[in-house]
């Protein structure tokens, strides 16, 4: 099931240039088969490559944003070591909401965890449908 800010977050990363490659991406690892919401890519010109992003997305409308945290910890987790057992290449992103970035993402006991298990976050405004910071 997509999330309710799905289109909102494809929406901002196609203005910052990427190109959505798939939606969603699937990956199966250890007969394990798993969804990913988005994978991009954007053309390094510089580089003369490209960068390919995968894009778990959350919107935070739960009551509980500990209870919504815990579970998005756990797929970013699994999702993570799938893509390191498949050699993919991929850099996964966490995609929140601006307003949860600000306020419950901001608490100590959350940083801790993200700085702990290096969390790569993708920041966007669910309302203007951009990308507001990419945090890693």
């Amino acid at each position: 099931m997509r999330d309710i800010f799905h289109n909102a977050v494809r929406h901002g990363l196609e203005k910052d240039g990427w190109t959505i490659t798939d939606d969603p991406l699937r990956i199966s690892s250890g007969r394990v088969d798993m969804q990913i919401d988005l994978g991009a890519e954007r053309l390094l010109a510089a580089a003369r490559g490209s960068q390919r992003i995968v894009v778990e997305i959350k919107s935070f409308t739960n009551p509980s944003n500990i209870s919504e945290f815990h579970t998005a910890l756990g797929q970013f987790l699994n999702y993570q070591v799938a893509l390191e057992e498949e050699k993919s290449g991929l850099v996964l992103f966490l995609a929140v909401p601006v307003g949860t970035f600000k306020t419950f993402f901001s608490l100590p006991f959350v940083q801790t965890v993200i700085a702990r298990f290096q969390l790569s976050l993708l920041v966007y405004d669910p309302s203007k449908e951009v990308i507001v910071a990419w945090k890693n």
